[in-house]
């Protein structure tokens, strides 16, 4: 009988740990998507990684213009960005802090460019090569 007694202890214990841990997990799960609505409403500017260690992608999330972003810890001839779209996609007047965002798509070098006002939506390749990076209007 003590035995018994033991082992519903046990399993209550155990059902309220996972319960408090779940409610924790929960808690901060929202938290981080109030901050990172927070912040794409507020910020100009957005680092999204890429597929590649060494290479990022900044957007002025104001007008769609990007650049890629490499760094590298043993040669400095690697660092720097390039040029992905340097036209703004958007008049001076439109421009909002947040306006445009990026998703990552299988492809390695693509993503997706939102404008969230507009719904217009736009491929961007990167790339080492020049003539392979660029942004195309998706109709």
């Amino acid at each position: 009988m003590k035995n018994d007694n033991n082992k519903m202890k046990f399993f209550t214990l155990t059902f309220v740990l996972f319960t408090i841990v779940s409610f924790g997990q929960n808690q901060t799960s929202q938290t981080e998507i109030v901050r990172q609505k927070l912040i794409s409403e507020n910020t100009i500017y957005q680092l999204f990684s890429t597929k590649n260690y060494w290479t990022y992608i900044k957007l002025d999330t104001r007008n769609g213009k990007m650049w890629q972003v490499h760094f590298t810890v043993t040669n400095d001839d690697l660092k720097g960005e390039l040029v992905l779209n340097s036209i703004s996609l958007v008049s001076k007047e439109k421009e909002v802090n947040g306006r445009f965002t990026l998703y990552p798509t299988e492809n390695i070098y693509n993503f997706l460019l939102l404008d969230q006002i507009d719904g217009d939506v736009y491929q961007v390749q990167w790339s080492m090569e020049a003539k392979n990076r660029g942004v195309v209007t998706i109709k």
